[in-house]
């Protein structure tokens, strides 16, 4: 049985350096056969723990380093059977379904191994190189037919800087083409590290004022358009994508700035790939229990998603929606 202080360990205070060891991390989810994560068809592997905290984020079981419980009260039949598993009577069963006391939960994630629905599913499984090597190698007939790979995303891999590495070089070894999808908030002596390892980026560029930037992701962007031009005067390949939130990053002024920015970078003009905000993410909030940290943001219109393509035009810069 686990104790309350691994439990702490695993939700509360675990913070995202505690999990940047060689062999070692959490993983949310692994995707197979993407289109939209790189070219080819593709594996994404989703690490857990994130160093922003954008408002509008659609994987928000992805911002914490630890694991988390999630349940879906559409899918609970009030069986009882989780009630009866839990072996520190952390859960009660109510008109409305489930109630998980979490300063009594461990995490121990019986109730979701014997819940005959799935309501209750476990967010974050530490896994080592050696099991995402052997995802990642079933899929390779389909990265030789599409030239596609696979793509570390998250949450934030490079919070995961050394199993990072240890996976791209495993691909590497195995002629397997890596993408690093990520928001650059990170030292650049690890990102270049990551960069000598990785065929491509794709890079969040989601606002060009500071004090904005940390209003809506909880960290300035010094540090994200530092790296940027580096990665660019470095040679690295990068697709940079812009998330597109309705009166938070769509006004003219940011998409000028924006466009300008991307238009000076160093190497070839840089492919710019715009993804409209959708509030899909909504229902893992609730599935999280964290109600209260859903903001409910504005989707871009057709007619906005348009102007802004024809902007970046303007700059010399390709830009479509999606991607």
């Amino acid at each position: 049985m686990q104790t309350c202080s691994r439990r702490l360990l695993n939700e509360q205070s675990m913070t995202p350096s505690d999990v940047n060891s060689p062999g070692h991390g959490l993983v949310f989810d692994i995707k197979r056969y993407a289109i939209n994560d790189g070219p080819g068809i593709r594996v994404v592997v989703f690490f857990k723990g994130c160093n922003l905290h954008c408002a509008w984020c659609h994987n928000p079981e992805g911002i914490s380093a630890g694991v988390e419980k999630m349940y879906s009260p559409a899918k609970c039949i009030k069986c009882g059977t989780c009630v009866a598993a839990c072996p520190v009577m952390a859960i009660s069963m109510h008109a409305e379904g489930i109630r998980t006391d979490r300063d009594l939960c461990t995490l121990c994630a019986r109730c979701a191994d014997v819940c005959p629905t799935k309501a209750i599913e476990m967010s974050g499984k530490s896994m080592p190189v050696s099991e995402i090597i052997e995802i990642i190698e079933k899929e390779r007939p389909f990265f030789d037919q599409s030239g596609g790979g696979v793509t570390f995303s998250g949450g934030e891999p490079l919070v995961h800087s050394k199993m990072l590495i240890e996976l791209l070089d495993a691909c590497g070894e195995r002629g397997i083409h890596r993408a690093v999808d990520t928001a650059g908030h990170i030292n650049s002596a690890t990102l270049m590290e990551v960069a000598r390892r990785t065929d491509l980026f794709l890079y969040d560029l989601k606002m060009m004022d500071p004090i904005l930037h940390e209003k809506w992701t909880g960290v300035t962007n010094d540090l994200v358009l530092r790296n940027l031009r580096m990665l660019c005067e470095a040679g690295s390949p990068v697709i940079i994508r812009i998330p597109l939130i309705a009166e938070v990053n769509d006004a003219p002024e940011n998409i000028r700035q924006t466009a300008e920015f991307i238009a000076s970078l160093a190497g070839e003009p840089k492919e710019v790939h715009l993804i409209p905000y959708h509030a899909i993410a909504q229902h893992k909030y609730a599935k999280l229990g964290k109600n209260e940290a859903f903001v409910r943001l504005e989707e871009p219109g057709r007619k906005s998603l348009e102007r802004i393509a024809g902007f970046f035009a303007e700059y010399g810069i390709t830009a479509r929606v999606g991607g």
